[in-house]
């Protein structure tokens, strides 16, 4: 999932795929923000190990799914999984030149790319003849990023602000851009930044899901969105 940092494979495994496998909910919800602008062709970076992609394919819209992921080892187990899906091991820097798709999906990669501000560009680009959109989910707040950012290869947790600047300044124009997930703001500042811890617990990421974010994102979504959070999202045309 990084281009820059390739030695993160077992902490990504154990971090992000691990607690991504319990986060049903959550997963349910980030697909039911984007949902809307995923069709027809789309491409997702940094598919990992295919928990994302096999829901993405599933969608009635999308007719198509290309997966990109750079690391060998994540790619070999995705195949393992998920024989029938179309992945190429590599960055979106890798495809064809004039590669052009209706939709992005980049969920939790683009803070492990040092270059980001080239990447939106790419992005803009392959979207830009199909006005299509880029569905983008970033970790937030710098003032959380915790020892545990850095060991998973993040450069970066966004601002709201310097999200915005990016996206413009590749070329998109901006639908919508929010925080998301308030609560898991303080989780991830008590866990990580207060009591130093360097993994996520499944069984609590379980509780969580199931106990907790549900009614969060109703909130969020239904009735009004937070001034801050865990994470950003964004929809932009390219």
């Amino acid at each position: 999932m990084s281009h820059d940092q390739p030695n993160v494979t077992a902490q990504t495994e154990d971090f992000e795929f691990a607690a991504l496998a319990e986060a049903k909910n959550y997963r349910q919800a980030l697909f039911a923000e984007f949902g809307s602008f995923l069709k027809g062709q789309v491409i997702e970076v940094g598919a990992g190990i295919g928990q994302m992609t096999e829901h993405l394919a599933s969608l009635p819209r999308v007719r198509r799914t290309l997966a990109i992921e750079p690391d060998p080892d994540f790619c070999a187990k995705h195949r393992e999984r998920f024989p029938h899906h179309e992945l190429v091991e590599g960055t979106a820097a890798d495809l064809p030149s004039g590669t052009e798709c209706d939709a992005i999906l980049s969920i939790n990669v683009l803070e492990h790319i040092r270059e980001d501000e080239a990447e939106l560009r790419l992005y803009a680009r392959m979207l830009h003849p199909k006005a299509g959109n880029l569905c983008l989910f970033v970790p937030a707040r710098p003032e959380i990023y915790a020892p545990i950012d850095k060991d998973f290869g993040h450069f970066r947790r966004y601002t709201k602000p310097e999200l915005r600047e990016k996206l413009q300044r590749a070329g998109f124009k901006i639908i919508r851009l929010h925080h998301f997930n308030l609560v898991g703001y303080f989780a991830w500042w008590v866990n990580f930044c207060v009591l130093k811890k360097r993994s996520f617990e499944p069984q609590k990421v379980r509780f969580y899901d199931r106990a907790i974010f549900p009614a969060v994102h109703a909130f969020e979504s239904k009735i009004l969105r937070p001034p801050f959070g865990q994470s950003l999202i964004a929809v932009a045309q390219g």
